[in-house]
């Protein structure tokens, strides 16, 4: 059964209102008639956005991020931590080969010999 568009955007906005009350009487930070109303704003848009395809095979551009399951939080946390895990190594391996590529030892016991070599002719010169 396939609800009217019109009583769907109603709803929609029944709960955007609901929400920005909760909002202005919020009595902490985890108020849960915010959260309440945070929920209600986001269901009522998905039942606006699946009435308005059904009956018009038409879209919102609007997308709902919320997701009800906080078990995904929990695996998209570890995946977030593999993948900080894989950069370090990557910026391990890059560091490692700039320390190879910029220092030539070589270079600098020309420089050191040359240096010395100077100094002491100079010294012994006096």
């Amino acid at each position: 059964m396939s609800t009217d568009p019109r009583a769907a955007l109603q709803a929609l906005v029944n709960a955007l209102e609901e929400h920005l009350a909760a909002a202005a009487n919020r009595r902490s930070d985890d108020d849960p008639s915010v959260d309440g109303a945070y929920l209600a704003i986001a269901n009522s848009f998905e039942a606006y956005e699946e009435a308005l395809y059904d009956a018009y095979d038409e879209v919102t551009p609007l997308t709902v991020f919320a997701d009800d399951d906080d078990s995904d939080d929990d695996y998209d946390d570890e995946d977030d931590e593999e993948d900080e895990e894989d950069e370090e190594d990557d910026l391990l391996e890059d560091n490692e080969m700039l320390d190879e590529d910029l220092v030539d030892e070589d270079d600098y016991d020309e420089d050191d010999d040359s240096s010395a070599d100077s100094s002491n002719g100079s010294r012994e010169r006096r």
